[in-house]
């Protein structure tokens, strides 16, 4: 049995009974009714929703570890004329993620991270730090040259965190994955015994099986392509494509909500590629970055995403691959890293097809960015268009890995930093410890 397909079921209604004492913050009884119910094995059905809430329950304290007054302190620390009045101000603006822990309500471990990026709100803090004069470079000379392509050299490692016992491990790592983007992949070095996915895999992984060893690493080299085209100058076919225009459970669903909204958005717009723009634009033009807990704990995603109009990368990427498929434009999933020199790190965006051309990219995340600082022109260039600091592993968004975990994954859905089974148990994200070093870049 792989416990992660538990997950499909996630949009099945939880028992009332759990699912208020989860929204009060009893995280115990809610845990105690769930496990009587399995106990009674009278619902077979509504077992695998009932296996993942307990996963969830299980978890959800370490996302959400600070009190009210500790919150308020980490901020007055730094900024000593800060308010509690200011911090409610900030909680009902939704600038500050929260949820129900043991009857109190508990604050998201990164939430002043969330609030230095937008220091008109607070600003008392030290903001994010922001270089972009690099970025826009690049960018300029990937409208005047039509592309750049660059090669990149990158070591990614992952061991048990500090603590964790047990002997017998396996681990997955991504990979470069083949795409429209990259070619020449290259395994240079690696940990003995490690068994490369194929290179279309959809979560492209190197598999390490059972064994005493408790760190694995892998480097990889590839060249990265990022042509450049405006999406405005497309001429689209009269008659587009049908792939990748459907609904995925458990987070790309097409709501009441969500069709009414892409509906408004789109109105008036018969162009696939106007379409695409519009909900783009609106995106980008309303959703603000927040740091999320672990992506297991999110509910309907994209739906949760337009309703909130908050999220990090993968939240915005998933709300845009939904709007587009509602309007019949052909999206879909691409994560992987953000390499550039200096910043490394995990970051997912979407794609969308327009024939004649093909596929087109959309990172809404970048462009939310842009926009917050005031930058109309990056904000443009990431509709259509992405850069050369990416390495691209996966191609959809919770699909199994090669071979499939059969435990818990640290994220169900995607994987950017990897997996690892410790003495029969799959280890959460806090209990991993993961690196990604840019070991070389050049631009060709």
């Amino acid at each position: 049995m792989f416990k992660n397909l538990d997950f499909f079921r996630l949009n099945d209604q939880l028992p009332g009974d759990i699912a208020r004492r989860k929204a009060a913050g009893d995280l115990e009884g809610a845990a105690r009714l769930i496990k009587a119910r399995l106990a009674e094995d009278t619902q077979p059905e509504l077992a695998p929703r009932l296996r993942a809430e307990l996963l969830r329950l299980e978890l959800l304290p370490t996302d959400y570890v600070f009190t009210r007054e500790e919150a308020i302190a980490r901020v007055k620390a730094e900024w000593p004329e800060f308010t509690g009045e200011r911090f409610d101000a900030l909680v009902d603006d939704g600038r500050i993620d929260w949820r129900y822990i043991h009857g109190e309500p508990r604050f998201h471990d990164r939430f002043l991270e969330s609030l230095r990026l937008y220091p008109k709100l607070a600003p008392g803090l030290t903001p994010e730090e922001q270089d972009n004069e690099e970025r826009d470079r690049v960018l300029a000379r990937m409208r005047a040259e039509g592309g750049l392509t660059a090669r990149i050299t990158i070591r990614a490692s992952v061991k048990p965190a500090a603590g964790v016992t047990g002997s017998r491990c396996q681990a997955w790592l991504p990979l470069p994955a083949a795409c429209p983007q990259q070619s020449e992949i290259e395994i240079l070095d690696a940990t003995p015994g490690g068994v490369p996915a194929p290179e279309d895999a959809p979560q492209r992984t190197i598999w390490w099986p059972e064994s005493d060893t408790r760190e694995f690493f892998v480097t990889y080299r590839y060249l990265h392509r990022a042509d450049y085209i405006d999406p405005l100058t497309i001429a689209p076919d009269p008659e587009q494509p049908d792939f990748d225009t459907g609904e995925e459970e458990p987070h790309i669903v097409f709501t009441p909500y969500l069709r009414a909204l892409t509906a408004r958005v789109t109105y008036g717009i018969q162009d696939p590629v106007q379409k695409a723009k519009a909900i783009y634009d609106y995106i980008t033009g309303n959703v603000d970055y927040r740091f999320q807990p672990d992506y297991l704990q999110l509910e309907s995603i994209a739906h949760q995403c337009a309703v909130e109009l908050r999220g990090d990368c993968g939240v915005m990427a998933l709300l845009f691959v939904t709007m587009c498929r509602i309007a019949k434009i052909p999206a879909k999933w691409q994560s992987g890293l953000a390499a550039r020199p200096g910043s490394t790190g995990c970051h997912d965006w979407a794609m969308f097809y327009i024939a004649p051309h093909g596929w087109l990219w959309a990172d809404c995340s970048f462009g939310s960015s842009a926009r917050r600082q005031g930058e109309e022109e990056r904000r443009h260039h990431y509709f259509g268009n992405l850069d050369p600091w990416r390495m691209v592993a996966n191609s959809e968004f919770y699909v199994p890995l090669t071979p499939a975990d059969p435990e818990w994954r640290a994220d169900p859905y995607d994987n950017q930093r990897g997996e690892m089974i410790v003495d029969g148990k799959g280890l959460s994200s806090g209990l991993l410890e993961a690196e990604q070093e840019l070991v070389e870049f050049t631009l060709l």
